[in-house]
């Protein structure tokens, strides 16, 4: 293709995707600037509590497994007889 016809339209496709960019809803972060885009769906009061469940839940699981490496460890160094 010749550069006098694929350097401006090069040129008017970044164009086009930063004009995209602006107004394109922008996933699950900050809302877009209205009126396009939604509200986030992680700051909704049902994902906030789904997501405070499941880091409670690793956090439990951190911890059980600790505790299970220190049990291991206490019995390597004085085992019950």
């Amino acid at each position: 293709m010749l550069d006098r016809f694929y350097l401006p339209l090069l040129g008017l496709a970044a164009v086009a995707a930063l004009g995209l960019a602006l107004v394109w809803p922008q996933g699950l972060g900050d809302r877009s600037p209205a009126p396009f885009g939604h509200d986030p769906v992680q700051r909704s009061p049902e994902m906030q509590a789904a997501m405070r469940r499941e880091t409670e839940a690793a956090q439990r699981r951190v911890d059980q497994a600790r505790q299970a490496v220190r049990n291991i460890q206490n019995q390597a160094i004085a085992p019950s007889q």
